[in-house]
């Protein structure tokens, strides 16, 4: 293959990739706590040892989190809670301690806290929060939970401390891939937050890369059609 063969297919690939992104934050555009996402392009440089010089070819592996605050909507739902402001919710899974914006939580059958995938909510001491049936609880700004007017525990709400290393782990987990610290936020009871995608600039970005990657299929058919032609020349 060609330098030119490929520059194009580093470039579809990191078009292919961004799609995918983009078609995953529309599809969660209804998804409580979900935050988009975008890709980073980079320029990779590859040495020509035989001709000198470089070869100049995109490299798409880079991802990045949207972190606009979502609308935060009233439901009524005592253990629906939103984070305005910045800050995770951190609950327990069987692969580690995850962060999540979705506070639609409930009460499981051992009276604990949990999403709505039965992973715990975790306090700010490091263990889930248990509740007692039928109680009726109350949360702080400060995400203190109290029944009958008695605090017992606190929400861990917190960030992570290099948001760079963060990675989606699910469509609104995140792996926080480090330490993290107590988050100056409030917590709002019987509240969600939205998904923080915006549709229409998704849409447009969408058909942009779509054209991007048609414009550069063309240009990789041309190519083809080219180096066979110059082979059946050659070849008589």
């Amino acid at each position: 293959m060609e330098s030119s063969g490929y520059t194009t297919l580093s470039r579809q690939v990191g078009l292919l990739r961004e799609l995918q992104v983009i078609a995953n934050n529309i599809a969660n555009l209804s998804t409580s706590g979900y935050r988009a996402e975008g890709i980073l392009f980079t320029e990779f440089l590859s040495p020509l040892p035989e001709n000198g010089g470089s070869l100049s070819m995109a490299a798409a592996r880079g991802r990045h989190m949207v972190d606009l605050q979502g609308s935060i909507n009233q439901t009524g739902n005592p253990f629906d809670l939103a984070i305005e402001g910045d800050g995770f919710f951190m609950v327990e899974t069987p692969d580690g301690s995850r962060l999540t914006r979705a506070g639609a939580f409930t009460q499981d059958a051992q009276g604990r806290l949990v999403t709505h995938s039965g992973h715990p909510v975790l306090s700010d001491g490091g263990g889930p929060i248990g509740l007692r049936p039928g109680a009726e609880i109350s949360v702080a700004p400060d995400g203190t939970i109290s029944a009958a007017g008695q605090a017992f525990a606190r929400l861990a709400v917190v960030t992570p401390a290099n948001p760079t290393q963060m990675i989606r782990s699910g469509d609104t987990l995140f792996d926080p891939r480090g330490e993290t610290h107590p988050a100056t936020a409030t917590v709002r009871q019987g509240m969600l937050e939205d998904s923080n995608v915006d549709p229409v600039a998704q849409v447009a970005r969408m058909i942009e890369v779509q054209r991007s990657y048609e414009l550069g299929q063309s240009f990789a058919d041309r190519e083809d059609d080219r180096l066979r032609t110059m082979l059946r020349t050659l070849g008589k």
